[in-house]
């Protein structure tokens, strides 16, 4: 399989999508996007896919809509073979391309790693996941060892102003109105 410029280093990258199955015999893939919009995958490039450690960088050659979802054409893959090898395979891009927000927007990535903590000053826990729901997005919020509720996890609805307070970039907290009793 051919991987442009090898690296061993994963600083800055951020997850994009996913490989799915291979489509046709001249090394197409199904691509599954985690953008908002899933066309917006393709205008992020180079790709980067870690493989065994190692980031292997392609550019996309050509992509189209197939049924329901979407297929992409790596350069350097021309063979249903090279392109199974990447079937499964994260789909990752360098942070620094992503359009800068305003100042009241965040990237979920970013809230990652944040501590929560009540209108109160009660230490919630901190952030390993976000969900999205139908209505909202959610916040999963791992409870500290000692919780004094007995709390292992909480998921708290990511609703600005009614539920999330404050959000401290600097401080890399969370001020949320939720009781830590739920």
């Amino acid at each position: 399989m051919k991987g442009k410029n090898v690296m061993s280093k994963h600083e800055n990258k951020i997850v994009m999508g996913k490989f799915g199955s291979t489509y046709g015999i001249r090394g197409w893939l199904k691509v599954f996007s985690y953008t908002d919009n899933p066309e917006s995958i393709f205008d992020y490039s180079p790709w980067y896919i870690n493989r065994k450690g190692e980031l292997a960088e392609y550019k996309v050659e050509s992509w189209k809509r197939h049924n329901k979802g979407m297929v992409v054409k790596l350069e350097g893959l021309d063979l249903r073979e090279d392109a199974h090898l990447l079937t499964n395979f994260e789909i990752l891009v360098n942070s620094d391309s992503l359009p800068e927000l305003s100042e009241d927007e965040f990237y979920w990535r970013e809230l990652f790693g944040m501590q929560v903590v009540t209108t109160k000053g009660y230490n919630l826990g901190e952030v390993t996941d976000l969900m999205e729901t139908g209505s909202n997005d959610v916040l999963v919020v791992k409870a500290n060892l000692k919780d004094a509720f007995g709390q292992k996890e909480r998921l708290i609805p990511f609703l600005e102003e009614q539920v999330i307070r404050n959000i401290d970039r600097e401080a890399q907290r969370i001020e949320v109105d939720w009781d830590p009793g739920f």
